[in-house]
């Protein structure tokens, strides 16, 4: 998926060239790509630290989860820097209903139309972001105690980027949904994106205080699909 600013993903694009084009007056990347990438970098992390446990025979009894944890945080960086280009394509086609002319009445309808749909995607794709935050903070807290404790810090640090990403994404869920002019979805979209935000927070708790206790943890009964 490509943006408007360089016709190309973010994900081909430097770190540099992206911190530059978030700080220009275009107005994409924003909010919502930038909460994207954050998370994906949190996803990353989670992703070292099971690489970092495997192997180890200290943390022998935890080898699959090691191994499911770096499938499932390869796979959510990898889908946060999609969900980045695509929010930077649902603004761009908000941008562009915006700009549609509105004087006449057909005008005015196509354009209303324009508007509605295109916010109705704006909205969903930041919702799906929080929906992989929540991912990324769960994955990292099957890991705590449970994986190198040289690298516990980082998964405090990847659920503290998670957690911020699903807050970002969340705000931009919210400021949308006015525009898409249906009532049911967006009391819908409110609540979904409100226990996302509950539930982030809730377990990133959990990371915390898991990482400063220091303590080891059993197996998983079951390990994660």
């Amino acid at each position: 998926m490509a943006d408007s600013i360089t016709g190309i993903s973010f994900r081909e694009l430097t770190l540099g060239q992206f911190v530059d084009a978030v700080a220009s007056a275009a107005p994409v990347p924003g909010g919502g790509s930038a909460s994207a990438v954050a998370a994906s970098i949190g996803a990353a992390l989670v992703t070292m630290v099971a690489a970092l446990s495997e192997g180890r025979p200290k943390y022998a009894a935890h080898a699959a989860l090691h191994e499911q944890s770096q499938t499932a945080g390869h796979r959510l960086a990898a889908q946060l820097l999609e969900l980045a280009d695509e929010d930077a394509e649902a603004y761009a086609q908000f941008a562009a209903a915006m700009k549609m002319p509105k004087d006449a009445d057909d005008e005015g309808k196509a354009r209303k139309a324009a508007l509605t749909t295109a916010a109705r995607r704006a909205a969903e794709v930041p919702l799906r972001t929080v929906e992989a935050c929540l991912e990324v903070v769960a994955t990292a807290e099957n890991l705590v105690g449970r994986s190198n404790i040289n690298a516990s810090s980082d998964l405090d640090v990847a659920t503290l980027l998670a957690e911020a990403a699903a807050r970002g994404a969340a705000a931009n869920v919210l400021i949308n949904l006015p525009s898409v002019d249906d009532d049911s979805y967006s009391g819908e979209a409110t609540a979904r994106v409100m226990a996302l935000l509950a539930s982030v927070e809730e377990i990133v708790a959990t990371v915390h205080a898991g990482v400063r206790s220091g303590d080891a943890r059993d197996p998983l009964e079951t390990a994660p699909g």
